[in-house]
């Protein structure tokens, strides 16, 4: 079941940190592919990184995908 209140604040979060989505400014993509890989590796930060306070763990961890909370180093590791 889609929860509108979690839609949009997946949606202000999108509008929020990634600042290639923000208003014009210095972090503007030159390139649809640049902008992609940006919004690949915001959303990938934001579900394997991160520990969302209302959950206590980070939401790969709350869909059990994975055990334990990534690195940054380790999201970025080849």
């Amino acid at each position: 079941m889609i929860c509108t209140s979690r839609v949009d604040r997946n949606n202000l979060t999108m509008r929020t940190y990634p600042r290639r989505l923000t208003r014009s400014n210095l972090g503007f993509s030159e390139s649809v592919e640049n902008l992609k890989h940006a919004v690949a590796l915001h959303f990938a930060h934001y579900g394997s990184c991160r520990i969302r306070r209302s959950l206590g763990v980070t939401p790969a961890m709350e869909a059990v995908m994975r055990d334990y909370v990534w690195t940054l180093s380790e999201l970025l590791a080849p």
